[in-house]
């Protein structure tokens, strides 16, 4: 079953009661807890672009609740709630809170690129990894001329596991148009 959350489908505890979570950790020695098979599928996509020179890793993955709130309220103190209310999601509207989605960062010359901004330049390696999400399961979470859909703007770095089958089904559709197509 796909989980939808979002900031017309709420989050709650109970979502997670048949999921599995695991402790890793990424490129900066920071824990992070991910869904276990969210995780596993993550580990053939690196795997895969690795031997295309892509290297890649988790930056974030699940949020507790408390987490998302003080990163909305540190975003709402930098920017102003407008800036915060387009960028980052509510607590409890987050699908971070289901630990099936990643933000991933990419190492390039050694380096890794974590900031936003920088990641938006890397449209090559972007649309590389994109390619190839659907092979293991995953889909790209915001992308480009669906923000009216989504209700946040483009994120080449947030990637969400679905499952190969849906994942090859769903096309050019966002998760919310896939969702609401299978309930028809």
């Amino acid at each position: 079953m796909i989980l939808l959350v979002n900031k017309e489908n709420i989050f709650n505890e109970n979502m997670l009661k048949d999921f599995q979570m695991i402790e890793y950790e990424n490129y900066d020695e920071q824990t992070k807890y991910i869904e276990s098979e969210t995780f596993r599928h993550f580990e053939m996509l690196r795997a895969h672009l690795s031997i295309e020179d892509i290297i890649i890793d988790i930056d974030g993955a699940y949020r507790s609740l408390e987490t998302q709130e003080n990163l909305f309220l540190s975003f709402m103190k930098k920017y102003g709630i407008d800036y915060a209310e387009q960028i980052v999601a509510m607590p409890g509207t987050s699908e971070h809170h289901t630990g099936q989605a990643i933000d991933i960062v990419i190492n390039k010359n050694g380096k890794w690129i974590i900031e936003n901004d920088d990641l938006l330049k890397e449209t090559e390696v972007f649309d590389r990894i994109h390619k190839s999400l659907k092979y293991f399961g995953f889909i790209l979470r915001y992308p480009k001329g669906k923000e009216d859909i989504t209700g946040y703007p483009y994120e080449p770095w947030h990637i969400r596991y679905i499952g190969k089958t849906d994942a090859m089904k769903i096309g050019d559709l966002t998760l919310e148009e896939y969702v609401n197509n299978k309930k028809r």
